[in-house]
């Protein structure tokens, strides 16, 4: 089978699973957002796959399926378990495509320490299987995670002073999150942009509020 036909099989195959699911079919944003995060990661993925030198069909597939378990109803540790969750999901579809054992392993392994770093199985912590989660957490420092997360923190609802705190809240994590260890150096190269990026755009929200209030001298 050539490798795109990986590609668009897992496509079918996630939306499938998606389709399917009670849950997600009762919250239509909420299987939107999750099929669109699920796309960009799968790019990002392929990034870091083509300045590495994995396969980038694996890659792609694998990111494909890092969150595929949405398509369960999660229980009181469901968040946490998704990523074990979805390798157990993944793994035998894989296998059904052909993907060589050793491969599968990799793949199944990287989606499942994506969340919690742990996994229920065997594996090593290879750059290709890092990768996964790399690309999972860089999608979470870009411009529609920036408009996500001030709608769901209700930003606009915020006192002009609440508002700084935030903004100064929000620079403070930044910070700490600057030199997250990432697999590769092509992973930590987009980490660093990402967080420059949000850094700016909060450093000129922060300036924005303090000069709303009154003339500053």
């Amino acid at each position: 089978m050539l490798k795109q036909e990986w590609i668009s099989k897992t496509e079918a195959f996630l939306k499938q699973q998606f389709d399917a699911a009670i849950y997600l079919d009762c919250h239509r944003d909420a299987k939107a957002y999750r099929i669109e995060h699920t796309y960009r990661v799968a790019n990002i993925g392929r990034q870091i796959a083509r300045m590495e030198g994995f396969d980038e069909a694996e890659m792609v597939v694998a990111c494909l399926l890092h969150d595929v378990s949405y398509c369960e109803e999660f229980g009181e540790t469901g968040w946490k378990d998704h990523g074990r969750r979805s390798a157990g999901i993944a793994r035998p579809f894989l296998v059904r495509l052909g993907i060589p054992e050793d491969r599968v392993n990799d793949i199944c392994y990287g989606i499942a320490i994506h969340v919690d770093d742990e996994a229920d199985f065997e594996g090593e912590r290879t750059p290709f299987a890092l990768s996964v989660g790399d690309a999972d957490n860089i999608d979470r420092f870009d411009a529609y995670r920036i408009h996500e997360t001030l709608v769901h923190d209700r930003f606009l609802e915020k006192d002009l002073e609440e508002k700084a705190g935030y903004a100064a809240g929000r620079l403070c994590r930044l910070k700490e999150l600057a030199e997250l260890p990432m697999g590769t150096r092509t992973a930590a190269e987009i980490w660093r942009s990402r967080i420059a990026f949000y850094t700016g755009f909060y450093e000129r929200l922060a300036e924005q509020i303090r000069c709303s209030g009154s003339v500053l001298d």
